[in-house]
Order: structure tokens, then C-alpha cells, then sequence
């Protein structure tokens, strides 16, 4: 029998609810208001707690329904003008319009309201630095459209570049770099054969990569070579369908932390804001109180980031990292800072790991996973059973989850911070000590 194929369900518009006025009672972690009419919650993007305002429903749901703001009758005390013209459109941004120590507030009520299960301390620590021009690299989306160059970010809830002229989280130097090369693109074919653009700054100073949609003639590169040249930077070009920049040993960039120097190449991992970055090796030295007898194992170690400053307190580091180039990079930071009390490992820890890791002699750990968590390899630090993990998080309820587990396993939570990494963004990062019950 010839199989009848049912036809397509055409989805309905979503029908617009009319304008009603709401009490905005709390707020988000990605900054939208809490308010509750006739006993259902609605979240509203723009409002803040204590405000009353009107709004129009965009998406009714059965538990919860999403509004639009529509005009502020009474404005919140913490409602400030945001720093950004771009603020309203932009999707790198969401907290701006919320003074700087009522958003470290609502992360903090976010933070303990994940962790609740596992951490019952009523105040959680907090690790912050400059609310803005802290961030020192930046990933730029770029679009040449009818002789038109728009250049910056992607909106909110949308895949269209929001065309900027200034982003007040950038670094000093990436801000002016940024001007003076949308200015250069303007004039040049450049602009219509790139795909992205990176901005980075670190110890060595300021670098441009550019990733190429399309080859670029000798002609061109010798151009931009020359702009970079005057501009005093260093110039990156990452050839199509290559998923890396080409750099010589002598282009490797490097960042200090303290007192050492680690070198990496352009593209790999490392946090985007530096003085919070030195606050958080530090407490995580803290925490560990380490001495000569601890031997730490560091788990997702990049190029070294914790494992270097670890190994000048404790008497042996092992980094674990699933990129082989990363490893290469983070053996020869050890010997360029003259470490030899510390090992790098490639192993891919979604997966089970040779004896070799599994040791008994391991005292202490320390995790800091991508945002999917470190479940499956929580089995195997259990069975090291080190007396503390340290855990470092940038994904809260993948860090409950595995907390959680942990806590089941015979740890108990001692200490918790929230590092503000991203002010004036929903983010959160969050660093956890655990010690084994006796």
C-alpha cells in the first residue's frame, strides 16, 4: 500500500496579549523581571524588581508566559542609564541597565537557588574586580551587504551583527583597535572576504586575526601587513576551511600570572579577563592551602593556567588535557618557567582513563570543565579519593549536578564563591571546595 504522507502542521502566529500593568517582585539571572498576574509568573525582558510596569505577552506558556516591556511606570532605585548605546539591540550585554552591586545581588540569589541541594551556607563569597574594560579578547562578526560593512555583535535573540562603534567591556586597546580597523575595512575588499574576526591583548599587546572566507591575494596581505605594522600589532590570518591559524614559535602570544609566563598560540583557550583570572588562581591557592607533601591532579588544565602556579606549592602537579596541542604548549611553559615538579597528560576525560592517572598518592584535585560538567569522570576522582576538589565552574547547574553527586559519594561542600568573570553579562562562574567526610 502507497504510504499517505500527512500534511505539514502549519505553525499559528503567536497571538500578542494586550497591555496590562504588572509588579515586577524579582529578576533573572539573564536579567528579565519576575512578576505574577492572577497567579501565573511572567518574566519580562528590560523590567527590574520593585518596578511597576506595563507589558504585552509575546509567548503564553502553560506554567509561565513571556512579556515585552512596554513603558515603566515607576522605575527602580538601581535603574541606571546603561554605558552602551548599543545596550538595547546587543546580545553581548544584558545587565547594564541594573547598578553594578544589585547585578552581583541577583547573581548571588541565582547562584544559591542552583545550589541549594548541596551548599546551605547562607552567603556565598564573592570574587569581583572592574565592572568594565576588562575584557581582552573579543570574537567580531563581520557582514558586507550592498557596499554597506556591518561589523560587532549579534542582537539579542537574533543571528543579526549589530553594527557598534564602541563596546565598553573591551579593553582600552581593543576599543581602539576595533575603530581604526572598522575604519581600515571600510576602504578595503578585505571586508568582503572574511568570515570572523579576533581581537586579542595580553602581556605581549595587541593582536588581529583574521579568518578568511576566501584566499586573499599577496597584494592585500602586504597591505594589511603594513597597517598592522603602523598600527604597532601583531596580524594573524587563518586560511579557509583550516580550523588554525598558521603561527611561527615566534608569534606564540604569552600572558603573566604570578610571576610566570605562559605562552599559547592565538586561538586557544585562555580567560578573557585577566585581573579576574589572577584573583582566581590565587583563591584557588588559598583554598588549597597546598605544601610540599600534596600532590594535585588538575583536570582540563589548558596550558597551564592552575597546573604552573600550583606546582610552586605543591610538591607535584599532573594536568590532564584533552588537546594535544595544548599539552605541547603547557610542557614547554613548565620548562620555560623552570617547573620540573609538574606533568602534562593528553587524555580525553569523557572517556575511562588509563591506571596511570588513577593514583592513590594524589592528595588534592582540581576541575575546571567546559559548560557540559565533569560527570563522567567524577567515578575516577572518587576512587583516587583525594582529601579536597577544588571545582571551578562556568555552567551552575552542571556544577549542582555534579556537586550533588559528590556529596552523595562522601564530600561535603566547605566553601562556595561566585567570580563575577563577565560583569555586566548573565554569567556566572563559580568556584566550589569539597572535603571527604572522615
Amino acid at each position: 500500500m502507497r504510504r499517505r504522507t500527512p500534511p505539514r502542521r502549519t505553525s499559528k502566529p503567536q497571538v500578542l496579549g494586550p497591555v496590562q500593568t504588572y509588579h515586577v517582585e524579582g529578576i533573572t539571572h539573564e536579567a528579565k523581571g519576575v512578576a505574577r498576574l492572577n497567579g501565573k509568573v511572567t518574566f519580562i525582558e528590560g523590567a527590574l524588581p520593585g518596578e511597576s510596569v506595563t507589558a504585552q505577552v509575546t509567548k503564553a506558556g502553560r506554567r509561565f508566559d513571556e512579556a515585552a516591556l512596554h513603558s515603566i511606570i515607576e522605575p527602580s532605585d538601581y535603574r541606571v542609564e546603561p554605558a552602551c548605546p548599543h545596550f538595547s539591540i546587543c546580545g553581548g550585554c544584558s545587565f547594564q541597565h541594573l547598578a553594578d552591586e544589585k547585578q552581583l545581588a541577583a547573581k548571588h540569589d541565582w547562584l544559591q537557588g542552583q545550589l541549594r541541594k548541596v551548599a546551605t551556607m547562607q552567603d556565598f563569597e564573592s570574587l569581583v574586580d572592574a565592572p568594565t574594560q576588562y575584557r581582552r579578547r573579543a570574537r567580531i562578526a563581520i557582514e558586507q551587504k550592498k557596499g554597506q560593512l556591518a561589523m560587532g555583535f549579534r542582537g539579542k535573540s537574533s543571528s543579526d551583527i549589530v553594527s557598534i562603534d564602541q563596546c565598553v567591556v573591551l579593553t582600552a586597546p581593543l576599543q581602539t583597535i576595533f575603530l581604526s580597523l572598522k575604519t581600515a575595512l571600510l576602504q578595503s575588499e578585505l571586508a568582503g572576504l572574511l568570515g570572523h574576526i579576533e581581537l586579542l591583548e595580553d602581556t605581549k599587546g595587541v593582536s588581529v586575526l583574521f579568518r578568511l572566507n576566501f584566499e586573499v591575494s599577496d597584494e592585500l596581505k602586504e597591505t594589511w601587513e603594513r597597517w598592522a605594522q603602523d598600527e604597532q600589532i601583531t596580524l594573524y590570518w587563518q586560511a579557509p576551511k583550516a580550523s588554525k591559524a598558521e603561527v611561527s614559535p615566534e608569534k606564540m602570544r604569552h600572558y603573566e600570572l604570578d610571576g610566570l609566563k605562559l605562552s599559547y598560540h592565538p586561538q586557544d583557550f585562555i580567560q578573557v579577563n585577566a585581573a579576574m583570572n589572577q584573583k582566581m588562581v590565587m583563591q584557588a591557592i588559598d583554598w588549597l592551602a597546598l605544601n610540599d607533601r600534596d600532590i594535585v591532579l588538575d583536570l582540563f588544565c589548558g596550558v597551564g593556567n592552575f597546573s604552573l602556579p600550583l606546582a610552586k606549592y605543591a610538591q607535584k602537579v599532573i594536568g590532564v588535557e584533552v588537546q594535544d596541542s595544548m599539552v605541547e604548549a603547557a610542557r614547554h611553559n613548565a620548562q620555560l618557567n623552570r617547573l620540573d615538579n609538574v606533568a602534562f597528560v593528553a587524555a580525553d576525560l569523557t572517556q575511562p582513563v588509563e591506571n596511570g592517572l588513577i593514583s592513590k598518592q594524589i592528595t588534592k584535585v582540581l576541575l575546571d570543565p567546559p559548560r557540559a560538567g565533569a560527570f563522567e569522570f567524577l567515578d575516577s576522582i572518587i576512587k583516587i579519593a583525594p582529601t579536597q576538589i577544588l571545582y571551578v565552574s562556568c555552567n551552575a547547574s552542571t556544577l549542582a549536578r555534579d556537586a550533588e553527586y559528590l556529596v552523595a559519594k562522601g564530600y561535603r561542600v566547605l566553601r562556595v564563591s561566585l567570580m563575577d568573570m563577565f560583569p555586566q553579562t548573565s554569567h556566572v562562574e563559580t568556584m566550589m571546595l569539597l572535603q571527604k567526610k572522615k
